[in-house]
């Protein structure tokens, strides 16, 4: 049952965590504005499009990215404010242990994190795809990719040498279907230009040639190829251009479920894109995690009444945030880079900061 210590904590927990969260977002849409708004008129984006599909999303999105750290910094600056005004004393010397005091930081921690939870496999997702939908409309440089090449389910190879984004043109588009064994070529495809209609697996084809090898059979046994030459073909394929044309961001926009089938698509081509893509599956729980870290670590520091005050406390608090941080990018680059598991990549940091945690706390109950 929660007493009126409960609550006061938790209130200032709320309050302090808000505050700060509205004050940081309100300072980083100002900074995101003024380096977009020559674009956003240059492209005549509109004034209803940017305030809701664009930055009502940008708040949700970074918002909850940053909460941890947020969370982190709330904590220890109201619970060093209480250190100050001597507020904390009474209440260990009241009988209460340290670990009674941190509950009801635990509490607030324990709701924030399963709403990030849920906020990053499921709402976001769908918050990310119409606000990285207005910034291809209105402010990202077309995209441009040169030499894809990628191994497709069904013993499928597909290549093409250009793509532009703003003509939606792919040139050069080569299909390849091979045997069960995937040593002999069974069909070829090559066009000039292919255009994929927007979701949906209908193409389009111009100046195609197409070989089946081994169509027919003669007399004496011996196959032949099957030769077809064309201006124009309509087609379906069972894959679209958005698997082959996307920016790196594209995870972004995936909910849990489709993040995960994706991941299995871009494995069964071989794509080198599959850690990035692991990486950003596996952060949407590993950092709601950290709350809990950075919250036990931020009431261990701040809870004691310093020498120079409550600056003192948040220099301390920045400085395990920046390590924090600069941990979490460390392990990022190796799952990236040297093929270090993602998923171990992305729960290090929590497991180094818990252990910090856990040390910090028993310091602080003496």
């Amino acid at each position: 049952m929660m007493k009126i210590l409960d609550r006061y904590i938790m209130r200032k927990f709320l309050t302090t965590f808000f505050f700060m969260m509205a004050i940081i977002m309100l300072l980083a849409m100002v900074f995101d504005l003024s380096e977009r708004l020559g674009e956003f008129i240059d492209n005549q984006a509109p004034i209803s499009g940017i305030v809701f599909s664009y930055y009502l999303n940008f708040i949700v999105y970074y918002g909850n990215l940053f909460s941890p750290m947020i969370i982190f910094v709330s904590v220890i600056w109201f619970t060093a404010k209480m250190a100050q005004d001597a507020e904390i004393i009474p209440i260990l010397n009241s009988g209460r242990t340290f670990g009674r005091f941190i509950r009801p930081y635990m509490i607030v921690a324990t709701l924030l994190m399963f709403m990030a939870l849920i906020l990053n496999h499921f709402v976001i997702p769908r918050s990310n795809a119409t606000r990285l939908d207005f910034e291809e409309k209105y402010y990202r440089d077309a995209m441009f990719i040169q030499n894809y090449h990628a191994e497709y389910p069904g013993n499928r190879t597909v290549y093409f040498s250009s793509y532009a984004s703003d003509e939606n043109v792919i040139n050069d588009f080569v299909v390849m279907q091979w045997d069960a064994s995937n040593t002999r070529m069974k069909y070829f495809l090559k066009a000039r230009t292919a255009q994929n209609v927007p979701g949906t697996n209908k193409w389009y084809l111009e100046d195609y040639y197409e070989r089946y090898v081994g169509y027919y059979k003669t007399q004496d046994s011996a196959r032949n190829d099957r030769l077809i030459e064309g201006r124009m073909k309509d087609t379906l394929f069972d894959f679209n251009s958005t698997e082959m044309v996307q920016r790196e961001n594209a995870a972004e926009a995936m909910t849990y479920y489709e993040l995960k089938e994706f991941i299995e698509r871009e494995k069964a081509k071989g794509s080198g894109n599959v850690p990035m893509y692991e990486i950003e599956l596996y952060k949407r729980s590993s950092l709601p995690f950290a709350t809990y870290v950075l919250t036990v670590i931020g009431v261990s520091v701040s809870s004691r009444k310093r020498r120079g005050g409550i600056g003192v406390n948040i220099a301390l608090g920045l400085l395990i945030i920046f390590i924090y941080i600069f941990a979490m990018q460390v392990t990022t680059v190796a799952a990236l880079k040297v093929g270090f598991p993602a998923n171990v990549a992305v729960w290090v940091p929590n497991v180094i900061f818990g252990a910090i945690a856990y040390f910090m706390y028993r310091i602080a109950q003496k």
